[in-house]
């Protein structure tokens, strides 16, 4: 299984699955990131932390252990 702190930099994944529970995969939701969701990875940080994405139009910075939940084909 990857996830999206796997992929790298100029990639564009699908969303397969949001690990996690209770209020942490609420707010990763609740950020758009929903099962079937394309994302594309715009940066990573030197140190690999955060990682901006683009999903939905807009774009969005997530911290490595947040994007370790979200499972990508």
């Amino acid at each position: 299984m990857d996830t999206l702190k796997d992929t790298k930099c100029g990639e564009t994944v699908n969303v397969k699955k949001i690990d996690g529970e209770g209020a942490v995969r609420r707010r990763i939701m609740d950020m758009g990131i929903t099962r079937g969701c394309e994302v594309f990875v715009r940066k990573v940080a030197p140190l690999g932390d955060p990682i901006e994405v683009t999903i939905r139009g807009y774009e969005l910075s997530l911290r490595k252990a947040d994007a370790k939940m979200i499972i990508v084909e």
